[in-house]
């Protein structure tokens, strides 16, 4: 089935000083999906994301959702809600008053659909039935978040996540068609904010409605999303799916920002065979020119060891750290450090035979940097 296009930005620049923050970016935006803006400090996400909500102005282009330029509509007129890094929950009101708090523009809507039922109700019976279905919303939402009981507790008595998950409700309890959120999670400790990825992906799923999240936790980003937008220098570098992201990345930006990185210069000798490290392996799914010079990655994960006399290249460990559920292994072939993750530790000095399954290598056009320097010599390198 087509996907069905909520959100289109186009051509959409914001610039502060002089100087651009967003620089002219493109982005369709499907009903449905769980999209990431992720990069680092700096790089225009949360502007993106304060654009599309209506807090800042863009200086040129368009935000259309469902087919309508809403370029010129209020925050508060448009069908999104944003949950903030801080969340500003009102202090003199109690959790259940928080929540409530976010219906305020849906009070018109149930007047209209009681008094479509049936237009004889009198004010107080209306105001009776509106109470009521304002009472289920709230309790709906307090369950649906995790926060059963919790109606009657003062802002001050709950926890940062607590905190989240009520400001999560407050968004969500007005039916947004897209829900922002700004590193809602960056506060909390690390074990609630990977059980808070789990719990957003899953809300957003049995509640169907659109998440733009910003983040520059790429973790963040690979757990929850349906696709990432990498940002860099206020333009979208590249837009995929996490799996795509991290096995195909376009550039070296992506390759480094998104997960550890080895990153060698090599030589594309011809179909299926690339050489780096003066040694020739074999590769998989990529054409370039023959003796094409261009930039090989693999991921210290995908490195296998095996005995020596059985391995492709042989290393020289100079470092092993213990990350808990690997180690990770700094070593050389001859001047060129690489990055491996293994299971088993190896001694400092020892010699570990390495091999790298053909599907495994990715290979990427050489970029402007590094042009400058081509020698056969210092054919190779790590991030």
């Amino acid at each position: 089935m087509e996907k069905k296009v909520l959100i289109k930005l186009i051509n959409l620049a914001k610039g502060y000083d002089g100087q651009n923050v967003v620089d002219g970016i493109n982005l369709d935006i499907y009903d449905g999906e769980f999209v990431t803006l992720l990069g680092p400090s700096g790089c225009g996400k949360t502007t993106t994301l304060r654009m599309i909500g209506g807090f800042v102005k863009q200086d040129t282009g368009d935000i259309v959702v469902e087919d309508k330029i809403i370029n010129d509509l209020p925050a508060y007129a448009r069908p999104i809600n944003t949950v903030f890094q801080k969340y500003a929950l009102f202090p003199h009101l109690n959790i259940y008053e928080n929540i409530a708090f976010g219906l305020k523009n849906r009070k018109n809507d149930y007047l209209v659909n009681f008094y479509h039922l049936d237009s004889s109700l009198d004010k107080k019976e209306l105001k009776k039935l509106i109470k009521e279905s304002i009472n289920k919303d709230v309790l709906f939402y307090l369950k649906l978040v995790g926060l059963e009981g919790f109606e009657n507790r003062k802002v001050d008595q709950i926890s940062g996540g607590q905190a989240q998950r009520v400001a999560l409700a407050r968004a969500l309890i007005n039916k947004p068609k897209i829900l922002l959120l700004d590193e809602p999670l960056s506060a909390l400790d690390l074990k609630l904010r990977q059980s808070m990825q789990y719990e957003l992906k899953d809300m957003q799923k049995k509640l169907g409605i659109t998440f733009i999240f910003v983040t520059h936790d790429q973790e963040e980003a690979m757990t929850m999303s349906d696709r990432i937008v990498v940002m860099e220098n206020g333009k979208i570098i590249q837009v995929d799916t996490p799996r795509k992201i991290y096995n195909e990345p376009i550039n070296k930006y992506v390759t480094r920002f998104v997960g550890e990185s080895n990153i060698f210069k090599g030589v594309y000798l011809r179909k299926d065979k690339v050489k780096f490290l003066n040694t020739n392996f074999d590769c998989v799914g990529y054409t370039f020119e023959k003796n094409e010079k261009v930039n090989v990655v693999i991921r210290p994960e995908d490195w296998d060891v095996v005995d020596l006399d059985k391995a492709i290249i042989v290393a020289v460990v100079t470092d092993s750290i213990f990350k808990g559920v690997h180690n990770e292994i700094t070593a050389y072939v001859d001047d060129t450090e690489i990055t491996v993750n293994s299971y088993e530790n190896y001694e400092v000095g020892s010699k570990i035979g390495l091999k790298v399954d053909p599907y495994e290598i990715h290979i990427m056009p050489l970029e402007i940097d590094d042009l400058e320097n081509t020698s056969d010599k210092a054919s190779t390198y790590n991030a």
